[in-house]
């Protein structure tokens, strides 16, 4: 019988490489780094919140390169006033000039390199409930709202000309606690969605090159995962919807996102679980059937393997941690 190989691996993580040892081969991969805000930890998925920031506060700290990440669950709209620069956006690699607003998703590999003179609003704000509520108020705008775009004000319509009033109100917006300023923040930033649909459809704006055919087709995938997650459908019919096979569809995913098209649904029913667990008094045995699990027991296997929890554990730290800010890093 033939002796086993033995495996030696040594994991180093450096400026977010990953370089591990076997056999004496040192193999590097890039990690694209997650952020709630750049430099920042990424917050759970479920919060709900919003951030307001000018450019140069973030951009100055960093000699105004900002790499490659991402961010799990947020979108990130800029409104640039002054100053140039360019954007990495998945594959490629857009100039941008003031005055020029800028929209990255959720889960859309970006970086930017400013020019030193940059100014403008940037805010950050979790992609779900904003998608509630334009799904509610203006529903044409999700397909918008879910893609990236890199769209030049010079000569633009009068539309433009609203745009400063509606971020300098999230400004105020975010300085205040006051109740209803989650409510008050999202209908603003729907406003500003309406005005950037509008201003696409005037100057005849179609997406960025960088929102490549592959980008397309995991955008087309991840419209699917949000519409038939709780159906529990093999990778292999989203696959054949795409006309490709589940193994391409997966290579796919891996490119784009980093993680695998199983991975995609997953990370989907973790996230919409734990939002039942948080924002509803549902009993476990109710959400696992809201769900589409077959039994209680299936869907706390589920959700402890996704989160290292069961349900009740996961709900008791995330209401805690919602009464109790600073604790909020305990809950993943």
């Amino acid at each position: 019988m033939a002796q086993a190989a033995t495996l030696s691996l040594t994991i180093q993580a450096c400026n977010s490489t990953i370089r591990a040892s076997y056999k004496g081969l040192i193999l590097t991969a890039r990690v694209i780094p997650n952020y709630s805000l750049y430099g920042v930890q990424a917050q759970p998925g479920w919060q709900s919140w919003f951030d307001f920031e000018w450019i140069p506060q973030r951009s100055r700290p960093y000699n105004w390169t900002i790499r490659a990440h991402k961010h799990d669950g947020m979108i990130q709209i800029l409104y640039l006033t002054r100053g140039a620069g360019d954007v990495l956006i998945d594959h490629s690699r857009t100039f941008f000039k003031a005055p020029c607003l800028i929209w990255i998703p959720a889960q859309t590999v970006h970086g930017f390199n400013f020019s030193e003179d940059v100014d403008g609003p940037v805010v950050t704000a979790a992609q779900r409930p904003l998608e509630s509520q334009v799904g509610v108020s203006s529903p044409e705008l999700l397909s918008i709202l879910r893609k990236p775009a890199v769209i030049s004000l010079t000569g633009a319509s009068g539309y433009a000309e609203s745009l400063m009033p509606l971020f300098l109100a999230i400004e105020r917006e975010s300085r205040v606690q006051a109740g209803g300023q989650l409510t008050a923040g999202m209908a603003l930033l729907t406003a500003i969605c309406i005005q950037m649909a509008r201003l696409m459809r005037v100057n005849d704006i179609d997406m960025p090159n960088a929102h490549s055919r592959k980008s397309a087709q995991i955008e087309k995938f991840r419209r699917m995962v949000d519409e038939n997650f709780k159906k529990h459908l093999p990778i292999t019919n989203y696959a054949e919807q795409l006309s490709i096979t589940s193994g391409q569809l997966s290579r796919l995913c891996r490119e784009v996102l980093g993680v695998s098209s199983l991975d995609v649904i997953n990370e989907r029913m973790t996230h919409e679980a734990q939002r039942l667990l948080i924002y509803t008094g549902n009993s476990i045995k109710q959400l696992a059937y809201a769900l589409g699990f077959a039994d209680e027991t299936y869907f706390c296997r589920f959700f402890r393997k996704h989160t290292g929890l069961s349900p009740s554990e996961f709900r008791e730290k995330a209401m805690d941690a919602m009464l109790n800010p600073v604790n909020v890093s305990n809950v993943d």
